[in-house]
């Protein structure tokens, strides 16, 4: 296999995912600044900010570089990973497409439509780099860097090798652009839709004191789902990211509507999702934490309900 130890490597989006792909990543690339990091909370317009310096922290201790601006992440470095939130997909490729240089690769692991990486990819390959999508199929923790990515482009299956060689799990589906994120939206509606199901279904069932028998009837329908489980699981990453689930459904629904049909369904999961997040960002789930049962999700969401903050 191709020696690509000597890449540098620049994410763009220090969030979860920047996070895990930054720290999985930087000891199999070169040794002298390999990796280098930005994101707006980096940026020095929030260097006064408690997150500025909470952010500046976690990167000099996991031992990355944090570049002043895009274009200074995008200088130098052999890849650009781009890992923000759906919604500023395009905003990132126009500016790194401002710096970026013939031969630079850009992947973009956005959750968006398939248009919208079409749009990213004109602006990246008219600068004479290298523009590949990846839909990343399911959440990244717990897999890390080895959760499952498709990619999609002329330089997809070179850069599948390059990720493997980093120990990821890539795989080119198409040369074409826009067959891995129609994979991934797709997979995206019936996920995040599921999530909405189930806090709407599960939260209602236990209003009423009938979820025992609720799940009993589902576990006899789809014995091969443990939905007590699966249930606390789905409640609790609405809970933490629901706001990014929102933004994806969005795209969700744009890639429905790229076909000429009418998007109801991924609009109103887009709807739900959106709604949940907003009550954790008023405290609402406060009580909760990643391994609550679904039962304690739920009770704090009728507790709400039955008496709304003023």
């Amino acid at each position: 296999m191709e020696d690509f130890s000597q890449w540098r490597i620049g994410v763009i989006g220090f969030g979860e995912v920047g996070k895990t792909f930054a720290q999985g990543w930087k000891d199999k690339v070169n040794p002298k600044n390999g990796m280098k990091v930005w994101d707006l909370k980096l940026s020095t317009r929030f260097e006064s900010s408690t997150v500025h310096q909470q952010e500046h922290s976690k990167a000099k201790d996991m031992g990355v570089s944090s570049a002043l601006n895009c274009a200074d992440l995008v200088s130098g470095v052999n890849l650009i990973v781009s890992c923000v939130t759906a919604s500023n997909t395009l905003a990132v490729a126009k500016e790194v497409s401002q710096t970026i240089q013939p031969g630079q690769f850009f992947i973009d692991l956005n959750s968006a439509s398939p248009g919208t990486k079409q749009a990213c990819a004109a602006l990246i390959d008219a600068k004479g780099a290298y523009y590949v999508e990846a839909g990343v199929m399911t959440s990244v923790p717990p897999y890390g860097i080895k959760v499952p990515m498709l990619l999609g482009g002329t330089k997809a299956e070179y850069l599948a090798r390059v990720i493997q060689s980093f120990g990821g799990d890539a795989k080119a589906v198409s040369e074409k652009l826009g067959v891995a994120s129609a994979i991934k939206m797709c997979r995206s509606i019936m996920i995040k839709g599921l999530e909405a199901l189930v806090i709407e279904s599960y939260t209602t069932a236990r209003h009423y004191g009938v979820e025992e028998a609720m799940l009993a009837t589902l576990k006899e329908t789809m014995p091969g789902i443990d939905w007590v489980e699966q249930g606390a699981y789905l409640f609790s990453r609405v809970v933490q990211h629901g706001k990014r689930r929102a933004e994806e459904m969005r795209e969700s629904a744009v890639t429905v509507a790229e076909t000429g049909a009418t998007p109801f369904m991924a609009q109103a999961i887009a709807e739900k999702q959106d709604w949940v997040s907003q009550l954790a960002s008023q405290g609402v789930f406060s009580q909760t934490h990643g391994q609550s049962p679904w039962q304690a999700y739920a009770d704090a969401l009728i507790a709400h309900l039955d008496h709304p903050a003023k």
